[in-house]
């Protein structure tokens, strides 16, 4: 949100410097992001003076060029050579001089020197009002009134704002600040507390008279329920043009275009109180009757961006007795507006069900400076003063005459909250006793009335402009804010109670894997459970029917929830490597979401991503890619590091990976990690290989519940390993490797392992290799070379009959 500070000085006479300004704002809440200064005239026309031509002669050496003699209040006149056709001996111009920047329209600087134009030496520039940002004209040089001094100079005869604006950070809740009079009042709270006191200048409505009872519009609401407060008022013979210069800069400063006096003023009293305003052309009004309802779903209407919408059933409009005429409280309609054939305006000021506007600017995907406001609620209180503020504005700035009373439809008067505050409360929750003295001052400035005084607390009426503040601890952070956050003292004594948790609490085992994995060079990254609800469905690896939507997603890319970590870890990876970020090392603890018939499920994961290197080019060593071994190494660190060592492996059945592993404990699926498949990849725009592990973290909570940690005697004889270097066709998967190689030998053989993969030049076409390595293990003896070489004689004769497979 941004705030002219020339604006908010309207409200409080403050002589502060900005930045000085900004730090108290920030004190009480209203976050100062930054001051960014604005010139109505970029460059404030420095360095540009009143000249005076005193002679004006054709150029000896240019037909289209004059040569003049200025006056521009130094000890002797220059010489400047002007092109403009009206240039002219007696005339007072505006001149910039040596030295002095002038910008272009796209505001691209250039700065005037010394000169020859055509052999004469030129001393300046005599300028047009394109020139100097005043307009648009660049038929000839600007004429300025007779009367002024030479020297004089024009950023004092000009209307040029200067001005510095705060961009403020706001909270939602803040409503009541979406306005300089919002930010004037909490200024003048702080400024309090400082012992510097200022009134609040609002301005005065109350010259406001009906000039006459000619022409009135009619008001139905319809709908009350929506729109509890509705305002109007009938303004005739206006004549729509151009702002005034001190509207367009004030408009200009906070970002906003001019468009016209009308809409100009509408948007200007917007954003001094708060309050939405809209002008219809009464003139397009049906029947000279407004009526505040909703009209049936389907309805066509287009708007002022010229799109044509589809109404809701639950959508507020105002409507003349033929159609409609804008959406309430979002967006005006294109055939109602003003434009500069418009001579009798009905001007609208409500009060909007917040709920209704959210879900109707929501549905249409409108976001206007009044929806805004609306639907985070306004003051209720503020709706016809605001009327006046802007109608007298529009007789002041676009002549006319009130035609009508103003139309105040409010059936029910929306009660002030009441609150009884608490000293014990305020002092609990502070952890200050403040004196009942400052609490006092504090909400006299807030314009929080205390009603009565008890020994125990304040019973208060809280303004209805402050929608945020109902409770007892509403009102404690209102004072704490005005206090001053900064002001609340450090004790030198600390208590803490030592709250006690489980050994298998799931946060100090997540810190225990988390500190692991951070020690080893990992980072912990944090993405958004929500995802598009296409995303992957094409790769076919989410269930349509296992899909949970959010009912009213905020985007299409955040409309359901995610059904794996996989593929919002994806996300960060490709948005590192497109910076040139390669080498990555990440872990995410996180949620994913399922669906069974009715039954939601949540389930907690631990997801591991690797790319790239685990080290870099170093004098002992040289790049080490990180690949499928390193990442099978860590994920049995880590069960390993959480006391879990029971488990089997086997080839994963996932569908995310080409190549990989399942850890199992008990028929129970602990880890999946391997190779991601490079359709997933190419989806998310990475080129590189990517390792992902993932561990099913709510079994891992269960198993270290119930795994007892047991002391199991190490064999007396030796394991004994062997190693097959398989030529296989490429279709034949380690699973099926593995799976043989138990069928075969169930007694001795302890693990089968994957240690290479090669599928290089020097096969045969259709070929690949497998490096396997066995453990055989018999714990009653010691295994004979015997033994082994029957054992392993089966196992070849096996992979040869069933898979086809060959030594190499």
């Amino acid at each position: 949100m941004k705030i002219s500070y020339n604006w908010l000085k309207q409200f409080i006479q403050l002589d502060w410097e900005a930045p000085k300004t900004g730090e108290l704002l920030t004190d009480l809440g209203l976050e100062v992001e930054g001051i960014q200064k604005y010139e109505s005239v970029k460059g404030g026309l420095s360095g540009v003076v009143v000249g005076h031509v005193l002679t004006c002669v054709q150029h000896p050496n240019a037909d289209r060029l004059k040569l003049t003699t200025v006056d521009i209040g130094l000890e002797e006149p220059v010489q400047i050579v002007c092109g403009a056709p009206n240039v002219d001996a007696g005339q007072k111009v505006p001149v910039a001089t040596v030295g002095t920047t002038l910008y272009t329209a796209e505001g691209e600087p250039w700065k005037i020197k010394k000169g020859k134009i055509r052999g004469e030496v030129s001393m300046g520039m005599i300028c047009a009002e394109d020139e100097l940002g005043l307009g648009k004209s660049h038929d000839g040089i600007m004429i300025l009134e007779p009367s002024l001094e030479p020297g004089t100079p024009c950023a004092t005869i000009f209307e040029i704002e200067n001005d510095e604006v705060f961009e403020i950070g706001l909270t939602p809740n803040r409503s009541d600040a979406m306005s300089h009079m919002g930010v004037a009042r909490d200024l003048k709270a702080g400024l309090e507390q400082q012992e510097i006191f200022k009134e609040l200048i609002t301005p005065s409505v109350s010259n406001f008279n009906i000039d006459a009872r000619s022409f009135k519009i009619d008001v139905d609401v319809l709908e009350p329920k929506l729109a509890p407060r509705y305002c109007g008022i009938t303004i005739k013979d206006v004549l729509v043009q151009d702002s005034p210069s001190w509207l367009k800069n004030k408009l200009k400063a906070i970002g906003l275009s001019p468009i016209n006096n009308i809409v100009d003023i509408t948007n200007y009293v917007l954003h001094e109180l708060g309050q939405p305003l809209h002008a219809f052309d009464a003139s397009k009004i049906k029947g000279n009757k407004v009526e505040v309802k909703t009209l049936a779903a389907g309805t066509k209407f287009i708007t002022l961006d010229g799109v044509e919408r589809s109404l809701d059933a639950d959508d507020l409009m105002i409507c003349d007795v033929e159609k409609p005429l804008c959406i309430a409280g979002v967006f005006g309609g294109l055939q109602s507006g003003v434009t500069e054939h418009t001579t009798t305006v009905f001007l609208e000021s409500a009060y909007f069900d917040p709920v209704s506007i959210r879900k109707t600017a929501k549905r249409h995907a409108l976001n206007t400076d009044a929806s805004f406001r609306y639907e985070r609620g306004i003051d209720i209180n503020l709706t016809k003063y605001a009327l006046k503020r802007a109608a007298m504005l529009i007789k002041e700035i676009a002549g006319g005459e009130f035609s009508s009373e103003i139309a105040d439809l409010y059936p029910v008067k929306k009660e002030d909250y009441q609150v009884f505050l608490t000293f014990e409360k305020i002092n609990k929750l502070i952890g200050e006793n403040l004196p009942k003295d400052t609490i006092k001052s504090i909400l006299a400035a807030l314009e929080i009335k205390v009603n009565n005084v008890t020994e125990t607390g304040l019973g208060l009426t809280i303004p209805s402009y402050r929608t945020d503040v109902q409770r007892e601890v509403d009102v404690i952070e209102e004072i704490l804010r005005v206090y001053g956050y900064n002001n609340i003292g450090i004790n030198q004594k600390i208590t803490a109670s030592v709250a006690s948790t489980s050994k298998f609490d799931n946060h100090r085992l997540q810190n225990i894997v988390g500190n692991y994995l951070a020690a080893n060079g990992y980072y912990e990254i944090m993405t958004n459970s929500l995802v598009p609800i296409n995303q992957k469905d094409n790769l076919g690896l989410a269930d349509s029917g296992e899909q949970i939507r959010i009912l009213n997603p905020l985007s299409a890319d955040l409309s359901k929830l995610r059904e794996s970590l996989l593929f919002s870890g994806l996300e960060t990876v490709a948005y590192n490597h497109n910076r040139k970020q390669g080498d990555l090392r990440l872990f995410e603890f996180g949620k994913t979401y399922k669906k069974n018939n009715d039954t939601f499920k949540e389930q907690n994961h631990l997801g591991l991503f690797l790319t790239g290197n685990q080290t870099e080019n170093n004098w002992l060593q040289q790049n080490r890619k990180s690949d499928f071994f390193y990442l099978k190494s860590v994920a049995i660190s880590i069960l390993e590091r959480l006391g879990i060592s029971n488990f089997s492996e086997t080839p994963t059945t996932s569908a995310l990976f080409s190549e990989g592993l399942d850890l199992i404990n008990n028929d129970k699926l602990i880890v999946s990690f391997g190779l991601i498949k490079k359709p997933y990849l190419k989806e998310s725009g990475i080129k590189s290989e990517v390792l992902y592990a993932d561990f099913n973290w709510d079994i891992i909570l269960e198993l270290v519940k119930t795994n007892d940690i047991k002391y199991k005697e190490v064999s007396k004889f030796p394991e004994v390993k062997r190693d097959f270097a398989l030529l296989l066709d490429d279709k034949v998967t380690f699973k099926d490797i593995y799976s043989l190689a138990n069928e075969t030998e169930k007694k001795l053989l302890k693990e089968v392992s994957l240690f290479d993969v090669y599928t290089g030049t020097n096969l045969p076409e259709g070929k690949k290799s497998y490096a396997v390595s066995f453990t055989l293990l018999d714990e009653n003896k010691t295994l004979t070379d015997k033994q082994i070489d029957k054992i392993m004689g089966k196992l070849e004769k096996t992979y040869a009959d069933k898979l086809g497979a060959s030594l190499r």
